[in-house]
């Protein structure tokens, strides 16, 4: 028997009304975290377990760690964690005072400046079983807070100023981190200690070879490092770019190299005999006379310079006379083809 069209589209609405009942309920009764046939978390459940998983991955208190941090010693003002297992009585926080001492329960004093957290872990577990407290201590030492060490990098860098420096570095590591030297950086470097009244650690170093010394020397926490300025010399006078010049590379700079970066000798220049004028110790000037002309083809020897020197290349009169005389000739001779062309 054919049913009717009316009655057969409301069986079908019936029909789908009691299986989306039946889902509802089923969902109802899932526990929270439960999988269906498919293998994929409930629709209730779905939005919260993907936000724990995201919040379980992120965690704001990851800090990044100095490189130079496992190398940290203690000194004055650190605060430490001690812990030593299945002994609550040595548990705290202690600070280190003046005099780099510990004040420790049981144990008293115990001296830890200068020491890592390595040293003073393993000093306090030896204490504990010499003094006889302790047959196998496991001890925990944890630097809680530091006090504040630096290093100061000053003269010929590129951002002079105080740098933090937790542990001894190489001299190089500490000069990148205060930008690498300026062009008119010289080849010395002065390193003055922190509580030392001996004189300066001097290094020396040149631009065109590495320096094994630069590379080898350890700066330590409460430095200056200074880097000295190159020394000038000045070239005068007839040369085509008057001017002050750094003696760069190894520091050294010669006659003939100094008139090279001054872009040599002009026309009306006098180049048999010029002039140098020097400071000695006691500070009076020495005029010294050199032969450049023989200088530049090889028969006598270059001479090295040194800093505030000043070379200075006169004019020869009779090259300007001539220069000047062919000038006026050019002239005159401009003005007769004018005179001619308008006349």
């Amino acid at each position: 028997m054919l049913m009717a069209p009316r009655s057969l589209s409301a069986s079908i609405v019936m029909i789908g009304l009691l299986v989306a009942h039946a889902e509802g309920a089923a969902s109802q009764q899932m526990p929270p975290g439960s999988q269906n046939q498919s293998g994929l978390p409930s629709n209730g459940t779905s939005g919260r377990s993907s936000s724990s998983v995201a919040g379980a991955l992120r965690n704001p208190g990851l800090t990044a760690v100095p490189p130079d941090f496992a190398n940290l010693k203690l000194a004055p003002g650190f605060l430490v964690s001690l812990s030593v297992l299945d002994d609550p009585d040595f548990d705290g926080e202690f600070r280190v005072d003046q005099n780099g001492d510990l004040g420790l329960p049981i144990l008293g004093i115990v001296h830890v400046a200068g020491e890592t957290e390595s040293d003073a872990r393993l000093q306090i577990q030896q204490r504990l079983i010499a003094d006889k407290i302790l047959n196998n201590p496991q001890v925990n030492v944890t630097v809680v807070e530091y006090a504040a060490l630096e290093v100061t990098v000053i003269g010929e860098v590129a951002s002079p100023g105080r740098y933090p420096l937790l542990a001894p570095r190489s001299l190089t590591d500490v000069l990148a981190l205060a930008g690498g030297l300026t062009i008119s950086a010289g080849n010395e470097i002065q390193i003055t200690h922190q509580g030392k009244d001996a004189q300066p650690d001097v290094i020396h170093y040149s631009r065109a070879t590495a320096s094994k010394q630069v590379q080898d020397t350890i700066v330590h926490p409460g430095d200056t490092i200074q880097v000295k300025r190159a020394g000038i010399v000045y070239v005068l006078g007839a040369v085509n770019k008057p001017g002050g010049y750094v003696m760069q590379e190894d520091g050294t700079l010669t006659v003939l190299e100094a008139i090279s970066v001054a872009n040599g000798t002009t026309v009306p220049a006098s180049v048999g005999t010029i002039y140098l004028l020097r400071r000695s110790a006691d500070g009076s000037a020495i005029k010294i006379e050199l032969p450049l002309n023989k200088m530049q083809r090889g028969k006598n020897a270059d001479l090295q310079l040194q800093a505030t020197d000043v070379l200075y290349v006169p004019v020869s009169k009779v090259k300007s006379a001539l220069i000047n005389g062919q000038g006026i000739l050019a002239a005159a001779t401009s003005a007769s083809i004018y005179a001619t062309a308008v006349y």
